[in-house]
């Protein structure tokens, strides 16, 4: 839908463009006018083509990482006066 209202746009900007010509120009007649219309136009066009779906096809959905257990065990060794002694620790974030 939103392809074939771009497309609309598009031909009628480009036939009112070719349609509206004046067969004597002269300096300074109409070119301001002209001006704006081009700028209009461009903007009507630009503005289709930019809300356009993308290329690829469609959104990207990207699975969010699982989240770090809350708590988990480790061995920590530790000294305790007469030597190394390793222990299960329980580590939290």
């Amino acid at each position: 839908m939103k392809k074939t209202i771009a497309a609309l746009v598009a031909v009628a900007t480009i036939a009112g463009s070719l349609v509206s010509g004046a067969p004597a120009a002269r300096a300074g007649d109409g070119v301001a006018a002209g001006v704006a219309a081009g700028l209009i136009g461009g903007a009507i066009v630009g503005g289709a083509i930019a809300s356009s779906r993308p290329a690829y096809g469609g959104p990207v959905y990207v699975a969010e990482p699982p989240p770090p257990p809350p708590c988990y065990w480790q061995r920590q060794r530790y000294w305790d006066g007469y030597g190394w002694v390793v222990r299960p620790v329980r580590v939290c974030y």
